[in-house]
């Protein structure tokens, strides 16, 4: 394997100015800049990145950091920002930090030694005065940080209005929510959007919630329990895992979806077209948020101005089976 001594020997120059052409740091004249390159031609020579990283502290690599990649609604973000990525060239660092504080900042630390060129983050377990201790863009996604940091959402109380609004629309009455974490940014605004709509339809002193934790196991048993306890007609879940969950207590009790229970999402993942009955959800542009947000942090490493700091994106009803009016009165 061909090595930069072996380079500056064919092209009859010192290492030195070799290394001045890897890095574009530093005058070369064009002649042998040119020589230099054909070399490498020649010689089929590859740069050590590594070398390269250390010596221009920056790698061509971005970091992002989600919290459950199990969960379903991550891989199409990371695909998202993977295909942008590459377009550019930059190669991104997937970190699953399992909703883990301190795990998200060993991370942090594993990525800044690596000297990646910037970060996407999906969580918002970071105080805004670390984040900036890092020195490198930011920008995040689907969990919005602070005002000062560039941000690709989806309107997350709107779509729990739209959710719920549904249900009552088809004839429900009794409707309960199944919550996200109760630390995490959306799960907060989809249960505010499911209580302001409960108000708004005078159902206020009907809410009833059940704790999920956006997990598919977590929701179910929790749907198991809360149907022997309380009568409910609708179930809203704060994501499409824990409408799954939900499918499968109450099926699993029984009863009939949607002829006794009728079930709604929130993501528009696959999944919730491969269920028995299929499983109506607030969809949002999974693809298209996870896009935005490797483009914006593209123009941030490239030090290019922003049109605007923070992008919401509308989210649209999907009525399948599992809110069909048949049955429901």
């Amino acid at each position: 394997m061909a090595t930069i001594r072996d380079v500056a020997k064919r092209a009859g120059v010192s290492v030195a100015t070799v290394s001045r052409v890897l890095n574009q740091n530093g005058y070369v004249n064009e002649e042998t800049e040119k020589r230099v390159r054909q070399a490498m031609e020649e010689l089929n020579y590859k740069p050590n990145e590594v070398a390269r990283a250390l010596f221009k502290k920056t790698s061509k690599t971005v970091g992002l950091i989600v919290p459950d990649i199990t969960n379903p609604f991550f891989p199409e973000l990371v695909r998202a920002v993977e295909d942008v990525m590459n377009i550019y060239d930059y190669t991104v660092i997937l970190c699953n930090s399992d909703e883990k504080a301190e795990k998200e900042r060993e991370y942090i630390e594993v990525l800044k030694q690596k000297y990646v060129d910037g970060v996407i983050l999906t969580t918002n377990q970071f105080a805004p005065e670390e984040v900036e201790e890092w020195d490198v863009p930011i920008v995040v996604l689907d969990r919005p940080l602070h005002e000062r940091y560039p941000s690709v959402v989806a309107d997350n109380y709107g779509g729990a209005r739209l959710a719920t609004r549904h249900l009552y629309e088809i004839g429900c009455r009794r409707i309960a929510h199944i919550q996200g974490p109760t630390h995490v940014i959306n799960a907060i605004e989809r249960f505010r959007g499911y209580q302001d709509e409960m108000k708004a339809l005078g159902l206020g002193d009907r809410q009833f919630v059940i704790q999920g934790n956006y997990q598919l196991k977590q929701a179910k048993e929790a749907v198991m329990d809360a149907l022997a306890k309380q009568e409910i007609d609708g179930i809203f879940a704060g994501n499409d895992a824990m409408a799954v969950g939900a499918l499968k207590a109450v099926q699993q009790s029984g009863l009939r979806v949607p002829e006794d229970i009728a079930i709604i999402g929130y993501d528009g993942i696959p999944l919730t077209e491969m269920t028995t009955p299929e499983l109506s959800t607030v969809s949002q542009p999974i693809y298209e948020m996870g896009a935005m947000a490797a483009r914006i942090l593209i123009k941030q490493i490239e030090r290019k101005p922003l049109e605007k700091l923070h992008y919401q994106l509308p989210v649209q009803l999907v009525v399948r089976q599992s809110t069909s009016r048949r049955g429901l009165t």
